[in-house]
């Protein structure tokens, strides 16, 4: 299940779950509206990881939280922390991102 963020509370997920992987987008953003499907597909064979869409333009604070200056920009997290992120739209860059992180 995906998890679309309707205010600027990432941290928050990010701190009370173990493994969190965001996708940060914007509703102009065409590469955006085409990986999503493929996160949420990602999302559907990943349990016990919370798989979050963040509005990067609404949703500053939350954008602090990883590198992003490009969209879209996904991002993993492990209890807490920071791990990586990767600015694609290619479906196997994204999955080796989220295989990563264990």
């Amino acid at each position: 299940m995906v998890q679309e963020l309707d205010q600027d509370n990432l941290q928050d997920i990010i701190n009370n779950n173990d493994t969190v992987v965001v996708q940060y987008s914007a509703t102009w953003c065409g590469n955006c509206r085409i990986m999503k499907p493929k996160f949420k597909k990602l999302a559907s064979e990943n349990d016990g990881k919370v798989f979050v869409i963040a509005d990067a333009e609404k949703f500053p604070e939350s954008r602090k939280l990883a590198k992003v200056d490009n969209l879209p920009t996904f991002a993993t997290f492990k209890k807490g922390d920071f791990i990586n992120q990767v600015q694609t739209n290619k479906f196997e860059v994204l999955k080796e991102l989220v295989d990563n992180v264990n």
